[in-house]
């Protein structure tokens, strides 16, 4: 059987892991702990599992699947095209990739800014070169263990250790009391945190692309292929698990000192600059710059590479050159809006992508029932959507109250009780029927 050595293991890991950890995965973890301070340790277990556990079982459950549009295709082939296409819009040009662009651009150009030049152009014309040079090493995408596993990825880890080094000799202060959202649940508000990196969404798609870049390095054999992915997603895991405790740290001792923080972007720049003045600004500005433009080629490539399958009249390469210019377009309206966009369609969307992967590990046992994955995606993706617009005020007559009264609503867990009895309803209605085949 053909497998990796150590080295190339970890240097796997090491390029899955560079394209999960982004602008997101950045951001949150300081916020959390800035405001949950004194629950911070309840509240990072809370989002470990989501920003974490829930990634790595991601990557475990398509690869086992053989393929995301293979799992999808066990609720239905119509909802396996439907369902992918919005991941793949949300995880691209539609959310995640334009914040790569605004989020670096925030951190590594306005604090460098005179206050008598408008950001706006400036803002355009680094979108212009950000897109343009991920979308120039995306164009190969076997290739991205050279780009990014050997040679950024290792110089964003030593930079972020020092920054949390530096946190842990010279600490800003003390934990702050626990924020109002963190005060009666901080696992939970924990958890829903965690949804904002979108690397359990991001999981569902990347193993393709890890096994592109296995398959360059020598490994042919399928179930090499497969166990190589698998063993990647583990070792990304464990560097995501090890960088969010050490940012988590950092936003925690800046909680009393750097109290008006809005966002994490204010968080770590609070704190770079208390710790190293006006050379933590530039420490920070590399850190976002590196894991923005390692996120940002890893989704050009996952995304041109799916729509080039879908739709291959266009080719991959004109694939990622429309997806550069549409995220430069809606990067350009700012930081702030695309992440007040991005809640409820995350929340929307979240869910099923949670239940896909739990299907997908569980199939040994739930495979024999055809009807669990069709009944309990439409009792989920269902109460998930109704959900999401009675909580942003689109009042539905009759539904609303009864949704108010689903235990866990008020929390964003009041899809959890419809997937159970979609689930139920698919072990009673579908005993007895053909099991479905493990592709």
């Amino acid at each position: 059987m053909e497998k990796f050595n150590l080295k190339n293991k970890i240097l796997i890991g090491i390029t899955l892991f560079s394209m999960f950890f982004g602008a997101g995965n950045l951001i949150f973890p300081p916020y959390l702990g800035a405001q949950a301070g004194t629950s911070t340790l309840p509240a990072f277990v809370g989002f470990a599992i989501s920003a974490v556990g829930l990634p790595v079982l991601g990557v475990v459950a398509v690869t086992l699947a053989g393929g995301l549009d293979q799992l999808a295709s066990r609720v239905h082939p119509g909802f396996a095209f439907v369902y992918i296409l919005i991941l793949y819009l949300a995880i691209g040009p539609c959310l995640a990739i334009p914040r790569t662009a605004s989020t670096s651009f925030s951190m590594a150009v306005i604090p460098f800014l005179p206050a008598d030049i408008p950001a706006g152009p400036i803002q355009f014309l680094y979108s212009v070169i950000f897109f343009a040079a991920a979308s120039a090493v995306a164009m190969h995408p076997e290739r991205l263990t050279e780009y990014l596993g050997k040679k950024l990825t290792p110089v964003l880890l030593i930079l972020i250790v020092v920054l949390f080094a530096a946190s842990v000799l010279d600490p800003a202060g003390d934990p702050a009391r626990p924020g109002q959202l963190y005060r009666a649940g901080a696992s939970v508000q924990g958890f829903l945190d965690g949804y904002q990196t979108m690397d359990t969404l991001a999981a569902l798609n990347f193993g393709m692309i890890v096994a592109l870049n296995i398959q360059e390095r020598g490994i042919r054999q399928k179930k090499a292929v497969m166990r190589e992915t698998i063993s990647a997603g583990w070792i990304a895991g464990i560097l995501l698990l090890a960088v969010y405790s050490m940012l988590t740290f950092v936003g925690m001792l800046s909680g009393q000192v750097f109290a008006g923080s809005s966002n994490g972007t204010e968080v770590l720049v609070s704190m770079a600059d208390f710790l190293f003045g006006k050379t933590g600004t530039v420490i920070l500005a590399a850190i976002f710059v590196i894991a923005c433009f390692n996120t940002c080629v890893g989704l050009f490539s996952c995304c041109g590479k799916y729509f080039a399958d879908v739709f291959p009249k266009i080719s991959y390469r004109n694939w990622v050159l429309i997806f550069a210019f549409v995220s430069m377009v809606i990067a350009n309206v700012g930081l702030d809006m695309i992440l007040k966009f991005s809640v409820p369609v995350l929340n929307a969307i979240y869910p099923m992508a949670i239940l896909l992967i739990f299907l997908s590990c569980t199939h040994r046992w739930l495979g024999r029932f055809p009807g669990v994955y069709l009944w309990s995606a439409v009792f989920c993706g269902v109460s998930s959507v109704m959900m999401v617009l009675d909580q942003n005020g689109v009042s539905i007559p009759g539904i609303s109250f009864l949704l108010q009264k689903i235990p866990g609503y008020g929390a964003g867990f009041g899809w959890l009780l419809p997937t159970a009895a979609g689930i139920l309803a698919g072990i009673v209605l579908g005993y007895g029927k053909k099991k479905l085949k493990n592709n």
